[in-house]
């Protein structure tokens, strides 16, 4: 059942708010964290007196009632959903039924989530029911501290993201060049073709992924750029793995880079100087550090060397050019922030630490590893090598 969450209790407490209102579907993480329950139509959780109730539909109610940390489940049918679906649009009619659930119940005042539905908010405020955006973030706060079965969840998805990437790194290892472009079987090595073997690895471990990385000379200095069309050799290959895992949901994050072939004494600089600046964030990270100071450690590192950072120009577009890291868990970016203004680092937080350097026009390198906060210091859960070189 529902798991305590005094944060929210004294955040309500604070905003004279009587509970906690999600209206989203199943795939929204906050929904999902508060509900224990996956649907793909949208359902309503209140949490209110430390108690989480859903408001689901007739075909999800069976399920929730087993599946969910609800300690209460209502289905529409109980409010006159049928009745009013036939006097308003159905969508609008799902809104009133939850007017009538705060109703019965005796909530006057929600706090509700950045994302929370403006027609929903309308609806209920016609009801008298008053509707408090929690610029708190509370929701994101408390999903930032993980327990040991969150971080158990969190290693599972980055194990089978080490398969994944050692797949990635063998077909870049049994690669042949001709004419200066990468040949596997006979055939060109894309970054297409690569990105579609982490896929099937990751599907054969539970884990599923949108989108992944795999971008080569210029397509490697662009933001989250996926990278396109033949990958050639003796240049840097980022590659950025992020999966979901399918039962648990959590995310895990890893990004090497990689040269078939011999990198040329720039290449091999600025990853020895990334190298640097990932071993200082990590010799920076603990309990009570802020991530603001974790990323001036790694942006002092860049600029001694004459590289801008961030701090020196927050629009640059080479050098090092984005935050340090950022929180996994359901989101693959959440709280905490390893960032200019980020915040405490508690113990359970998760976070990436991910230094790297650019230049417009010719690529990058950039090495991440998934990294546990603790009282003193970090747990890593990664455990690929950073070699760069592939032989």
């Amino acid at each position: 059942m529902t798991p305590p969450h005094p944060k929210v209790t004294a955040h309500l407490r604070r905003t004279n708010a009587d509970g906690y209102l999600i209206d989203a579907d199943g795939d929204d993480s906050n929904q999902y964290y508060l509900s224990g329950y996956h649907a793909l139509d949208d359902f309503v959780t209140l949490y209110a007196d430390g108690d989480v109730s859903l408001l689901v539909s007739g075909l999800e109610y069976t399920r929730a009632k087993t599946d969910s940390d609800g300690d209460e489940v209502r289905k529409l049918a109980e409010f006159g959903y049928r009745e009013k679906a036939e006097e308003v649009d159905p969508r609008k009619a799902r809104k009133l039924v939850t007017a009538d659930f705060f109703a019965e119940s005796g909530v006057e005042s929600v706090s509700v989530p950045e994302s929370f539905p403006v027609s929903t908010a309308d609806v209920l405020r016609e009801h008298g029911i008053d509707v408090v955006w929690d610029d708190e973030f509370v929701l994101e706060a408390v999903r930032a501290v993980k327990n040991e079965r969150e971080i158990e969840h969190i290693r599972e998805t980055q194990r089978a993201n080490e398969d994944a990437m050692a797949v990635a790194e063998d077909l870049l290892g049994r690669a042949t060049v001709a004419n200066g472009v990468l040949h596997v079987d006979g055939e060109v090595l894309t970054s297409e073709k690569v990105r579609q073997r982490i896929e099937i690895a990751l599907l054969e471990r539970e884990c599923g992924m949108n989108e992944c990385i795999v971008a080569a000379g210029a397509a490697a200095a662009r933001g989250h750029d996926s990278g396109s069309g033949p990958l050639e050799a003796n240049v840097p290959i980022i590659v950025d793995v992020f999966p979901r895992h399918k039962r648990t949901r959590y995310f895990g994050d890893m990004t090497r880079t990689f040269v078939k072939g011999e990198p040329d004494d720039r290449i091999v600089e600025w990853y020895e100087l990334a190298s640097e600046a990932h071993a200082t964030a990590l010799d920076t990270v603990r309990a009570g550090v802020t991530g603001e100071t974790v990323h001036d450690a790694v942006c002092e590192v860049f600029e001694a060397a004459g590289q801008p950072t961030p701090r020196t120009d927050e629009s640059t577009e080479d050098g090092f050019t984005h935050s340090t890291g950022h929180g996994v868990g359901l989101d693959v970016h959440e709280a905490p922030y390893l960032a200019q203004q980020g915040g405490e680092l508690e113990a359970g937080h998760v976070v990436t630490v991910e230094p790297g350097l650019y230049e417009q026009g010719t690529g990058g390198v950039r090495m991440e590893d998934l990294v546990v906060v603790t009282e003193d210091g970090y747990e890593n859960l990664t455990e690929y090598p950073t070699d760069l070189r592939v032989v």
